[in-house]
């Protein structure tokens, strides 16, 4: 499992559209006993920048056609369907890294220091679109949303885990750590972010296709 995370990981920070598949049901993460282990600002900017950027997702899929929902600007583009087939898969897979990964492993509080203040870098440097890259075939989309209703479900599912698990846990999430392929050691709480930060890198790609000059009216 190890090797098929930093496969996927290292394509989704390459960064351009990737793959796709159904998002399976988020497992459940229950508090645990013991003080908190988050502060109030912490839990609040997770919150708010999930939130937020499942809202805009959600906007920016809204209303289309099924025209303007598979339309593609190019043969090797990515159509609207796609990238948003890719944003609820890896939402899913980084969540399962977080809850049945990341939170399993031992602690080791002396990477504290270390990770520092990496989620600013998290924030601004994953939305931003101006690195592109290929994807491997292994991870390009595969159609196995059929409607985007499900779509939206499935993401809305583990989206609503991940939101609930940072508003209640009490496990440090700041003492539990996985590997990035280019951003190296990360904490359990700076891979949430990473989600929503993917999540806007992936909605601005959808905007992007909207804004092209041959994309149908409705």
């Amino acid at each position: 499992m190890r090797t098929f995370f930093i496969t996927l990981l290292a394509a989704v920070l390459a960064i351009s559209p990737v793959h796709g598949q159904s998002a399976a049901a988020a497992p459940e993460m229950k508090p645990s006993a013991g003080p908190s282990t988050l502060t109030k600002e912490e839990r609040a900017r997770a919150v708010d920048y999930l939130t937020e950027s499942q809202t805009d997702f959600v906007a920016a899929i809204d209303g289309l056609s099924e025209e303007q929902w598979k339309w593609k600007a190019a043969p090797d583009r990515w159509s609207i369907a796609e990238t948003a087939e890719h944003i609820a898969f890896t939402e899913d897979m980084i969540w399962k890294l977080v809850s049945e990964k990341i939170m399993k492993s031992p602690a080791d509080p002396e990477k504290k220091e270390g990770v520092k203040g990496k989620e600013e870098m998290i924030m601004k440097m994953i939305p931003d679109r101006s690195r592109k890259a290929q994807a491997p075939e292994q991870l390009r989309p595969t159609g196995k949303w059929t409607t985007r209703a499900s779509l939206v479900k499935d993401f809305g599912a583990t989206r609503e885990a991940e939101i609930a698990f940072v508003k209640e846990t009490k496990e440090d999430l700041r003492s539990h750590f996985e590997e990035h392929p280019f951003l190296k050691t990360m904490d359990a709480y700076q891979w949430l972010l990473f989600n929503g930060a993917h999540n806007k890198r992936h909605t601005a790609q959808i905007l992007e296709v909207k804004a092209e000059a041959g994309f149908p009216k409705n």
